[in-house]
C-alpha cells in the first residue's frame, strides 16, 4: 500500500515490558547505584610507538643522504664506530655502526658517530678534542630534529668525555683545552 507524499502510516509499537517489580523492599544504598569501575589504564597505543619508530627512521635517511654515510651494521649494543675508506680511483665511502635508533640514547649515539664524518677526522689535533666537538653536534642535532636529550644522553655525554680526556692525560698531553678541563678527573 502506497500513501500520498507527506503522509506516513499509522505504526504503533508494542509498549516496552514494564520492569519488573522487587520482590522485596530494596537496601538503602541499592537506590543510589555505584558508578561503572573506571577501566585500568593501558599503555599507549602501538601506533605512539610506531610514530617514534618512523620519525627515528626518518632522520636516520635524512642523515644518510646529507652526509653520504652508510651503515654497515646495526649493532645490538650501545656502541659505535665510524671510518672512512679511500679507493685507488679517488672515491671515499663514510661507513658507520651504530645502534638502530629507537631511544633518545641510541639515536645520540647514531647521530654521534654521523658527527664523526660531518667534523672531519682531521679537523682536531687532539682525539678528545674531536669526541667534544662531536658529541657537541650530535646533542645540537637532536634538538633540531625535535628530540630533547633525556638525561640517559646527558649521562652518557659526561660518561665519554671523562674516559676520552683521563685516557688523553694517562697518554701524557701536554696542553688540555680549556673546555675540556671539566671533563679531567678530580684531584685527591
Amino acid at each position: 500500500m502506497s500513501y500520498p507524499i507527506g503522509h506516513t502510516a499509522d505504526i504503533t509499537a508494542p509498549a516496552p515490558p514494564a520492569p519488573p517489580a522487587p520482590a522485596e523492599p530494596m537496601p538503602h544504598h541499592a537506590a543510589h547505584p555505584r558508578p561503572a569501575p573506571r577501566p585500568a589504564r593501558t599503555p599507549p597505543p602501538p601506533a605512539w610507538r610506531v610514530t617514534r619508530a618512523a620519525r627515528y627512521a626518518a632522520i636516520v635517511r635524512l642523515m644518510k643522504q646529507r652526509h653520504g654515510v652508510r651503515v654497515r651494521k646495526w649493532r645490538r649494543s650501545m656502541s659505535g664506530c665510524a671510518w672512512r675508506v679511500y679507493y685507488h680511483d679517488g672515491r671515499a665511502i663514510n661507513w658507520i655502526e651504530a645502534p638502530r635508533p629507537k631511544t633518545p640514547l641510541s639515536l645520540a649515539i647514531f647521530l654521534h658517530e654521523v658527527g664523526h664524518h660531518v667534523i672531519g677526522f682531521d679537523k682536531f689535533k687532539k682525539r678528545c678534542e674531536e669526541e667534544y666537538h662531536v658529541w657537541e653536534w650530535a646533542i645540537d642535532q637532536m634538538r633540531r630534529l625535535g628530540v630533547e636529550p633525556d638525561d640517559k644522553v646527558l649521562r652518557r655525554f659526561e660518561l665519554s668525555m671523562e674516559y676520552a680526556v683521563g685516557k688523553a692525560l694517562r697518554r701524557g698531553i701536554k696542553h688540555l683545552p680549556e673546555s675540556l678541563k671539566r671533563f679531567s678527573p678530580r684531584a685527591a
